[in-house]
């Protein structure tokens, strides 16, 4: 079974930069992909919030980009999906789906953390196209526009009130009559008058044309009514599942599943020579300049920890 000194498991922005990171350390890193290589950032039309790019950039292209500049440094990739550690000893052992199996001397975890999304029929082909699970990233798209937050607890608050900051009208739909939201996150959103919400409602169907999401089909459960509502956004705010669960809880997570840095503000796990870095152990940021700038950090660490444990 072949050795490496270091397996970064997940891409992405935090995965390709510490490949870049560990490669230019001559330490031939092997970064196992994942399901969807390149990470969120593959399914974002325009980039405008990754600095050096002032026209912006498009999301497929900056990770494509990401991932031939550590190619040329020597990262190797492989595109499967791991399926098992063994964190019990070092060198760790790590199995992926295809069978591969490998030893890895250090390992930087950045599998991300996944949208949860309705699964309505439509949803993920208009990712891009008026769907989206990121205020941050794409509501300066939405400037005057009128857009609808599904969910109601923090996370549909805080992309509701970053949306009132470009749109015309944010409607939250959400499927009871009262949020689950912290109190003054509550309070914020309905004194905004910028918000209105739409109670006891489930979406049934996002409706497009070939410019994108064009309304809405709701239900009212309570009534059983179903009627349309025109809308040029349909923002997810009901959270994000960190890929966590190929650890089989060998890493100290929180209740979400979030990896918890023992050694703030390094990346360090609870596990010695295991790093984390991403959205996989960041519920709060969930940028890409802020992953990659963890993806940086990660691989520093796992460069000294390599020094100081004769792997290097």
């Amino acid at each position: 079974m072949e050795t490496k000194k270091v397996i970064i498991i997940g891409s992405g922005p935090a995965g390709y930069t510490a490949a870049l990171y560990t490669s230019r350390a001559n330490l031939a890193p092997l970064v196992i992909e994942g399901h969807e290589p390149g990470g969120q950032l593959t399914t974002t039309t325009d980039v405008e919030n990754f600095p050096g790019f002032p026209e912006g950039v498009m999301g497929p292209d900056l990770m494509a980009n990401m991932k031939k500049q550590a190619a040329r440094f020597g990262t190797q990739y492989l595109q499967t999906h791991v399926s098992d550690v063994d964190l019990s000893k070092r060198p760790f052992k790590v199995t992926c789906e295809n069978g591969n199996e490998f030893l890895a001397e250090t390992l930087i975890i950045s599998t991300g953390a996944s949208a949860k999304y309705l699964g309505l029929p439509n949803e993920m082909a208009l990712i891009g196209k008026g769907v989206s699970a990121c205020a941050t990233c794409d509501g300066f798209f939405y400037r005057d526009k009128v857009v609808h937050v599904i969910g109601g607890g923090d996370t549909a608050m805080e992309e509701a009130m970053f949306l009132t900051k470009f749109a015309s009208k944010v409607y939250v739909v959400h499927r009871r009559d009262t949020l689950r939201a912290s109190k003054p996150m509550q309070e914020r959103a309905m004194a905004n008058e910028k918000i209105d919400f739409v109670w006891n409602t489930e979406v049934e169907e996002i409706l497009a044309d070939d410019t994108g999401v064009t309304g809405i089909r709701v239900k009212n459960n309570q009534t059983g009514e179903v009627s349309e509502r025109a809308t040029d956004g349909f923002f997810l705010g009901i959270g994000h599942r960190p890929n966590t669960g190929f650890l089989k809880g060998q890493i100290k997570t929180d209740e979400q599943g979030y990896i918890i840095p023992q050694n703030s503000p390094h990346p360090d796990t609870n596990v010695a020579g295991v790093f984390a870095c991403g959205d996989v152990q960041d519920s709060y940021y969930r940028q890409a300049i802020s992953a990659a700038g963890s993806g940086c950090m990660a691989a520093i660490r796992a460069e000294r920890f390599l020094e100081e444990n004769g792997g290097h």
